[in-house]
């Protein structure tokens, strides 16, 4: 990573690549931390089998990846949405 992450930033980012319907590109967008980044991060700050199982349910889903994604806009929103300061994506 480039930029040292500060410990709100890292909660937040894993609870953003936690979430099934958040795309990678959000993270990059709001972060700067591009996919294969937040993967370190996670193996990081996971535990082993936490990874593996995150890994495993993440790999090739279609709503984490853009690309794959066949809608432009997902409903669901997070419950912490509104709780979250510095949530530059919200606050567009």
């Amino acid at each position: 990573m480039n930029i040292p992450l500060e410990a709100w930033q890292i909660d937040r980012i894993i609870e953003m690549a936690w979430e099934d319907r958040t795309p990678f590109d959000a993270i990059k967008s709001q972060f700067g931390v591009s996919e294969a980044e937040v993967i370190k991060l996670m193996r990081k700050e996971m535990k082993p089998s936490s990874f593996k199982m995150w890994r495993e349910r993440v790999q090739g889903r279609a709503t984490k990846h853009a690309k794959l994604r066949g809608f432009a806009v997902g409903a669901h929103k997070s419950r912490m949405q509104r709780t979250i300061t510095g949530n530059k994506i919200s606050k567009r």
